[in-house]
């Protein structure tokens, strides 16, 4: 099987519109919101999130990254030097409605990881999770909020994000490993 794109520019900014939308409306507005996204893909989908929230409720929410590196349960056999980014989390989360923001749901491991850092800035009210693509295939039970689409992979397909802000385009694509 060949590359397949399942969204091109076109579908992923109406689901980041929706996302926004969905996000204001569960909230009941921003006043107590938070975005966090994971590095990377993450958190230009944070920020995309953030521009639609902004223009839509004219309040400025809190955005912030997170790097989940050494928090993974697999970081040692990922590689011996990983790549560590930085958390960027410049106010408090106590008590905050946290949004969790990241490109692709799959296992569920980085979301595990991604809580934890959180954790260790202080106890939010709630995090909610909102994903581009939820793959399927979970090993832990962590469900997303908020998605962009659902997509059935095999095991022998990947699922790639290509933003614009780290690619050449916005799309979607699924392809073999």
């Amino acid at each position: 099987m060949s590359a397949r794109i399942v969204m091109n520019n076109e579908a992923i900014e109406r689901s980041i519109e929706r996302l926004a939308m969905e996000i204001i409306e569960r909230n009941q507005g921003v006043d107590n919101l938070a975005l966090i996204g994971i590095h990377t893909g993450g958190v230009f989908m944070a920020s995309r999130l953030h521009e639609k929230i902004t223009i839509h409720e004219d309040n400025e929410v809190p955005i912030a990254s997170v790097d989940i590196t050494l928090y993974r349960d697999d970081w040692s056999l990922i590689s011996q030097n990983p790549i560590v980014r930085k958390t960027n989390i410049e106010f408090t989360v106590e008590d905050k409605d946290v949004v969790l923001v990241d490109d692709v749901i799959f296992t569920g491991r980085t979301i595990r990881a991604a809580m934890d850092a959180i954790m260790d800035y202080g106890r939010p009210r709630s995090i909610q999770l909102a994903v581009l693509v939820d793959r399927q295939g979970r090993e832990l039970p962590i469900q997303p909020d908020y998605n962009g689409i659902c997509i059935r992979a095999d095991d022998a397909e990947r699922v790639d994000v290509l933003l614009s802000e780290d690619q050449a385009r916005d799309e979607v694509v699924l392809d073999n490993k």
